[in-house]
């Protein structure tokens, strides 16, 4: 982990916030965490997020959620090489959040409370600015059917999360942007994606910028079974790996002071 505070998401973000509200005192940052970093879950927005609003606290600056975005966001050039606010708006929310830009405008919608996701973390080396260099893989343009097709289905998931329905959350993840451009990276990914959806999820595709794989389901699924279905894509591909069950969260918060 960086410690140069121009290189971790954490430390860009209290430069920024010191510079922008004017702050005289030195601030030392201590990260613990239980998320990889470089797999595809948020590793440097969960840092980035947790010091937005421990200096929000701190401060009792009292900014609104586009603020602490915003300020999170911009931790992220630090990781991804450009300022982004996709997974910071997750990590600062929870939930279920939609960005729109110029001018930011994050809208947070709760999740269906039977939601669940199984997480596969395969055991793999990672390259160095690796959510840079997964970005670089994406083409440059795209065809005017394939964006319809993923629009379509971006909007699928937002009905699905406005109707509380995972089977249309997870049914209406197909991205045939992204992913296919992605998964070459991923050693067994077509393999741990089909062997989910035969145990029951409702949808399947990478994890953030990858190399993690994430499948759609419902509390009352065989969660298990599909997590072991994930191990085992896998292990078609020679590949060890981590699988972990979870829902939604309520985002960043102060568990202690």
């Amino acid at each position: 982990m960086p410690t140069n505070p121009d290189n971790n998401t954490a430390g860009l973000v209290v430069k920024n916030m010191i510079k922008k509200f004017k702050i005289k005192d030195g601030i030392e940052i201590k990260i613990k965490k239980g998320v990889p970093a470089g797999f595809g879950m948020g590793s440097s927005a969960a840092s980035a997020a947790a010091t937005v609003i421990a200096f929000d606290k701190m401060y009792e600056l009292k900014l609104d959620e586009n603020t602490l975005v915003e300020f999170a966001g911009s931790g992220e050039k630090a990781s991804a090489g450009s300022i982004h606010y996709d997974n910071v708006a997750a990590s600062v929310l929870g939930g279920f959040v939609i960005v729109r830009t110029n001018p930011l405008n994050v809208i947070k919608i709760e999740p269906p409370m039977n939601l669940r996701m199984c997480v596969a973390v395969p055991k793999l080396e990672v390259p160095k600015k690796k959510t840079k260099v997964s970005r670089g893989v994406l083409p440059k343009k795209v065809s005017l059917i394939d964006s319809i097709a993923n629009l379509s289905n971006a909007a699928a998931i937002v009905a699905g999360f406005m109707k509380k329905d995972p089977e249309l959350i997870g049914g209406s993840i197909k991205d045939v942007i992204v992913e296919p451009a992605r998964q070459h990276m991923i050693p067994g990914f077509a393999k741990v994606k089909e062997n989910a959806l035969k145990a029951g999820a409702f949808g399947v595709t990478i994890s953030g910028a990858g190399p993690s794989v994430i499948a759609f389901s419902k509390s009352s699924a065989d969660l298990k079974k599909i997590s072991l279905a994930m191990s085992r894509g896998f292990a078609s591909a020679n590949t060890k790996c981590q699988t972990v069950i979870c829902k939604p969260s309520k985002g960043a918060l102060v568990i202690k002071k």
